[in-house]
């Protein structure tokens, strides 16, 4: 670094240049900020309130009754399909619980992974704030395994890392795959629905690109700087990221009737409608991601899509919560005991 000298007993004073040309980009970046949070207060309130007379409209006059009549149609079958699939879905998030952790400097094993996935997930997308909430339970977990804060916000950021390019790259397959028949039958435009395909499953490469070019030299932003995982756990982290939101939106899409739409066509609007659910802020996207998805199913059923969506949130949501939180109280009792 350059360093200009100056006499002794002189005063370092800045050129009037150099003071305006620090204080005009500050200056011009409060109004920018002042925006961008008053953005994020008003965007989910205003999606709450879309997806408030969405619903409404969507299923007005529909009565418990047919409601009820839908989930009695769904059969043993499919109610233990979709619990499998929860299941399912949950173990997975703790295998790439155990990547994170590793990627991030700390293997643990199995066990103690799968748990602290299923407990910071659990609570974290029924609370929202997901990478928030997610984290301060990670953090209290796994300080007694010695993982350390930094480890945890880098485990944290790589699920996140994980979910985001597997619900990309699996919402633009199903768009892509999806025939103009099936499209026809969503909300979607097919020529809007073939460009959101390629830009999705562009943006999931693309993380895998990325890793792959600039491994070893770490992302500067903000005086910050990050880390990339390798090639090889970005292909893992979207593998996995595909399966796990698969097997989420296969929970929906089991509890439909047979032949009310396909599942290609609905991964495309279940990707979208999680999207925005994550937008809005709203704890578990509720509201927001049902009407989304109403929205981009207009020719659905509205008794069978409530009933879906009502069993979606018990078994992948309420239940998974309940659980947690009786183990999470179960595990103070025992370290205070």
């Amino acid at each position: 670094m350059l360093k200009s000298e100056s006499p002794p007993n002189a005063s370092p004073a800045k050129p009037v240049e150099a003071e305006l040309g620090q204080a005009l980009p500050a200056a011009a970046a409060r109004p920018l900020v002042r925006y961008t949070k008053l953005a994020l207060r008003i965007v989910p309130v205003i999606l709450l309130i879309a997806a408030f007379f969405v619903l409404r409209r969507e299923f007005r006059g529909l009565s418990w009754t047919a409601v009820a009549r839908a989930m009695d149609g769904w059969g043993h079958a499919a109610i233990f399909g979709a619990l499998v699939l929860a299941v399912l879905s949950f173990l997975l998030m703790g295998v790439v619980e155990w990547l994170g952790l590793r990627w991030a400097g700390k293997t643990l094993p199995w066990g103690v992974a799968i748990a602290g996935s299923f407990l910071a997930s659990a609570i974290g997308h029924a609370i929202g704030a997901n990478l928030l909430v997610a984290g301060a339970v990670r953090a209290r977990l796994y300080d007694r395994h010695g993982v350390g804060l930094t480890q945890v916000a880098a485990a944290t950021l790589f699920n996140g890392m994980s979910f985001a390019v597997g619900l990309g790259a699996l919402g633009g397959g199903g768009l892509l795959l999806a025939s103009t028949a099936e499209l026809s039958a969503t909300a979607i435009p097919v020529w809007l629905a073939r460009a959101a395909g390629v830009l999705l499953l562009t943006g999931s490469f693309g993380w895998i690109a990325i890793c792959a070019l600039r491994h070893g030299k770490p992302l500067k932003a903000f005086g910050r700087s990050l880390s990339l995982p390798t090639a090889l756990d970005a292909v893992f982290q979207l593998i996995l990221g595909v399966v796990d939101n698969g097997i989420a939106a296969g929970i929906i899409w089991i509890l439909l009737p047979h032949g009310m739409t396909s599942y290609a066509s609905f991964v495309g609007a279940y990707a979208v409608a999680c999207v925005v659910g994550l937008i809005s802020s709203v704890p578990g996207g509720a509201g927001v991601f049902e009407g989304m998805i109403s929205t981009l199913l207009p020719d659905a059923a509205p008794a069978p899509l409530a009933a879906a969506f009502l069993g979606y949130r018990l078994s992948y949501y309420l239940l998974p919560l309940v659980i947690a939180a009786l183990a999470l109280a179960g595990d103070t009792l025992f370290r205070r005991r």
